[in-house]
């Protein structure tokens, strides 16, 4: 458990994101317990994506040392638990195709998000 101080710190980034801010939440601290190594070590690549910055799902496997596992990056951001904190709205699909969003509100919120990070699409 986080400190009140870091919770609220968390939960002010947060809003400012909501609020159209690019916020870089990568400081927040998450509990891992019980989720997968491979998406654990999805997330950890995720995190490092800057706001405003995007990578493809092929990226992704590339920098885990597996080019071929873009699908299984997908399935594992598909999975994520910790939806915004892990930026899986910054991963794109090949040639620059926005790939799907789970999350509420789908790929109308993954583009609503890149749009307040300022993301460039392809």
């Amino acid at each position: 458990m986080l400190p009140p101080t870091e919770v609220q710190c968390a939960i002010d980034a947060i809003l400012s994101l909501l609020d159209g801010e690019a916020t870089d939440l990568s400081f927040i601290t998450l509990d891992m317990d019980g989720v997968p190594d491979f998406h654990r070590r999805v997330y950890g690549v995720a995190r490092t994506i800057q706001p405003g910055s995007t990578m493809t799902y092929g990226d992704i496997a590339a920098r885990l040392g597996d080019p071929g596992a873009a699908r299984a990056v997908g399935q594992a951001l598909g999975r994520n638990p910790f939806v915004l904190v892990v930026p899986c709205h910054r991963v794109l699909a090949a040639r620059g195709k926005t790939g799907g969003f789970s999350a509420t509100g789908g790929t109308s919120t993954k583009l609503t998000l890149l749009a307040i990070e300022g993301a460039q699409l392809f």
